[in-house]
């Protein structure tokens, strides 16, 4: 488990990305589309251009790689036009590949060697919001430092993690693991041996974490060392009216005409080790940083999207389809719009209770388009179902063979019966989450709790998040509570939590309920005023109160204090503890039928296959191009352009483009960052990679390595391409370098960071 999932301020990608909507609930309409019908005016002082070479024929089969799979797709790779060394793309630590990283939620890269990293808008909410007031709404209005001196923190939990190695550990995870007869015994097996791997790795080292991932689902194991930079500030976010253009009726649509970008910098201790933000730090110096692109981008080009995806689901069993079908997507479907309707209730009438949930909600907007997506491809787009077939073409494979037999014969069934297993507590432990993820003062008592619980034991006995190497990272959380916490917003989603948990059974909700109100079945009004009385009763709104807590509390201590939301976190621990115990018993009995069913599907394909995405560095290639939303629809084109986002701008949220940006586009100086193929300046492009939540803010390379882009979406039709890739439909979505550079040029006036990218401002 890795440390990051520590922070308080949890991604709403991991709470809902893995939702869905009922396939009867329509998707919202797209505005009239000027963008299919613009054909760019011809310019009469430029010679024609050669009409564009060959492109090879390609169609992409999906996968995200690991860095060190690519060796084995060179020659393809060099079909398509790589002009690189293939080992660019197979070494983590290359001048490519060691420029990307992870922010723990989002991907970014390094663009200058003065630190300045390249993400997404969407990816820096949450700095936004910790440096806004509601008199200075920076997510709203946007921000630039004029300076470095004028660059803010970002706040105490923000991290950025470079990837120095990767070391195959699957021998030290495994050997003699079978030895262990019972399901935990191999839980507890595992986790040990992955603690152990982490602390050698990290013994004597400054600035680095360390951490055991798994892949093809306990198969292979890594150990994986990065650097983690702790003072990361806020440098350049455009308006929302450019970052978020066009918001939830555009958003994983196409058309789009997104301006989805912004800019951080990371710092460092002057001797270059990481250190907490501090006036002494200097900008950090990577040992690698991506160029802009030399050549203009074109249809049918290699494409490359580098980065940290979160999670996939390819090689779940058809059960596993089927439940995600059946409970999981609509339950997280119903989540997302109760929580929706919250936030928004609790803002109309508070302007920095609004402020304080704008990323959260935010974050659930786009969660809820991807649920629906995801189920409706599943359910109408027929991917469940062909998910059987391919499941009963194996089973048949298996059965054709004796030697097969003896190997895979029972892995499917004993697979099914475990996940049976699950389905009495599914729904008990769901809302346990659920109630530990929202309300934010709730999930700073309960790491109040179980720090007390873990502190007495020894650092190798105690659960990997609250080992001592993560003391300060919770300490930091606690922290940053004083910026990102709204009482009328924390009230607001404990008492959405309880009143959905008060809509099931009492079987099954009864206990989490009686454990703010003191009964099984209370009113609306019993729930309202148990958590006012909670929230108003409590000492942990105060940051000291906190820390104080959480750095010496014993549980005996703890059990006398009368804090309310403390002694709800103590009665919710013996039911976590009893949900941990579940589901420790499942992984470690999953530990042996996964990996033998991730051998089967390798050895019945006969090729080598992509691990699932388990939030690590993978590559995804492809080209870019457009696609036919159904056969009998118009292509779309793989570019959009600058005049398709003025004649889309209503003047009104959120097609509302800032005024200075429509001033830039009316001008009739000849604009350098236009492409001369396709007649104006681009501002998103297509292109048929394999993605998903967490390769937001991923650099876009070209065939040189070279930046052109960066990814912030994909197509609604591919929603489901988290569990099966479909090459005719499955499409990325990328703002275009070009139109990056063309809003610091001629809207922002960032003219100081376009000299620091190695780019010539040209515009007024």
């Amino acid at each position: 488990m890795r440390e990051r999932a520590l922070l308080l301020v949890l991604s709403l990608a991991a709470a809902c990305t893995v939702e869905q909507p009922p396939p009867e609930v329509p998707p919202p309409p797209l505005p009239p589309p000027p963008p299919a019908s613009y054909v760019p005016p011809p310019v009469a002082d430029e010679p024609p251009l050669p009409p564009p070479g060959p492109k090879p024929a390609f169609e992409n089969p999906g996968g995200m790689w690991m860095p060190q799979q690519l060796r084995d797709h060179a020659p393809r790779l060099k079909e398509l036009g790589l002009a690189i060394p293939p080992e660019q793309l197979s070494d983590p630590t290359s001048s490519v590949l060691g420029a990307v990283v992870s922010l723990g939620g989002c991907s970014a890269s390094f663009v200058s060697p003065d630190g300045l990293i390249v993400t997404n808008h969407h990816c820096v909410q949450q700095a936004l919001q910790y440096n806004s007031t509601p008199e200075r709404n920076l997510i709203r209005d946007g921000f630039l430092a004029r300076t470095r001196a004028d660059e803010p923190s970002n706040g105490p939990t923000s991290r950025v993690y470079v990837t120095r190695s990767f070391r195959d550990v699957t021998r030290d995870m495994l050997d003699g693991l079978e030895k262990k007869k019972s399901d935990r015994a191999r839980f507890d097996e595992l986790e040990a041996r992955s603690k152990r791997l982490v602390s050698a790795c990290e013994q004597g080292k400054v600035g680095v974490r360390c951490s055991v991932s798994k892949f093809f689902d306990g198969a292979q194991y890594f150990l994986i060392e990065q650097l983690e930079l702790r003072d990361i500030r806020l440098v350049y976010a455009p308006p929302e009216g450019i970052g978020n253009y066009g918001g939830e009726i555009d958003n994983w649509r196409w058309p789009r005409h997104t301006g989805d970008f912004s800019f951080y910098r990371a710092y460092a201790a002057p001797d270059g080790t990481p250190a907490d933000h501090g006036p002494q730090n200097v900008p950090y110096r990577p040992a690698s940083y991506l160029k802009l692109a030399s050549q203009p981008l074109e249809e049918g080009d290699l494409v490359f999207v580098a980065g940290y995806p979160g999670r996939t689901s390819q090689y779940k069993t058809a059960a596993e389809v089927q439940e995600a079908v059946s409970w999981w997507y609509p339950r997280r479907l119903k989540l997302c719009e109760d929580y929706i309707a919250t936030l928004e209730e609790v803002g109309r009438s508070d302007k920095d209770a609004q402020l304080r949930a704008a990323p959260l909600l935010r974050g659930l907007h786009n969660a809820l388009t991807n649920v629906k997506g995801q189920l409706d491809g599943l359910v109408k787009g027929g991917l469940a179902a062909r998910r059987e077939q391919e499941e009963q073409a194996l089973r048949s494979w298996i059965k054709a063979d004796k030697a097969r037999q003896r190997q895979f014969a029972d892995v499917l069934e004993r697979i099914a019966r475990l996940q049976s297993s699950q389905e009495k507590t599914r729904e008990r432990d769901a809302l346990l989450d659920e109630l530990l993820r929202f309300p934010k003062l709730l999930g700073a008592a309960m790491h109040i709790v179980r720090m007390a619980e873990e502190r007495p034991r020894s650092d190798e006995q105690r659960k990997p998040d609250y080992q001592q190497r993560n003391w300060k990272q919770l300490e930091q959380g606690m922290e940053t509570l004083d910026r990102t916490y709204h009482r009328a917003v924390d009230g607001a989603v404990l008492r959405r939590a309880l009143a959905r948990a008060a809509a099931l059974p009492a079987g099954e909700s009864g206990e989490l309920i009686a454990a703010f109100t003191g009964k099984a079945r209370p009113s609306a009004d019993e729930i309202e005023q148990g958590v006012k009385k909670m929230l108003e009763g409590s000492r942990l709104e105060r940051r000291q109160e906190r820390l104080s807590l959480l750095q010496g509390a014993s549980t005996a201590e703890l059990q006398k204090l009368g804090d309310p939301l403390i002694d709800a976190a103590l009665r919710l621990r013996a039911l976590q503890r009893a949900q941990e115990e579940r589901q420790e018993a499942f992984s470690g009995a999953m530990s042996q039928l996964r990996p033998r069913y991730l051998e089967a599907l390798q050895a019945q394909a006969q090729r080598p296959l992509p691990p699932d995405a388990n939030s690590t560095l993978r590559i995804t290639y492809g080209t870019v191009r457009g696609y036919r939303p159904t056969p009998e629809a118009p292509p779309h084109r793989a570019f959009t352009l600058l005049p398709e986002v003025v004649s889309k701008n209503t003047g009104k949220d959120p097609f509302r483009a800032p005024e200075r940006l429509l001033e830039a586009a009316a001008q009739k100086q000849k604009n350098p960052y236009r492409d001369r193929r396709l007649g104006e300046l681009p501002v998103n492009f297509l292109a048929d990679l394999h993605i998903t939540g967490g390769n937001s803010g991923s650099a876009t390379l070209n065939a040189r390595g070279e930046l052109v882009g960066l990814v912030f979406d994909g197509n609604y039709e591919a929603m489901a391409s988290d569990w099966v890739f479909v090459p005719s439909i499955t499409r990325s979505i990328h703002v275009d370098l070009r139109y990056m550079l063309w809003v610091m040029d001629a809207v922002d006036q960032a003219d100081h960071l376009l000299v620091e990218l190695g780019v010539k401002p040209q515009l007024p």
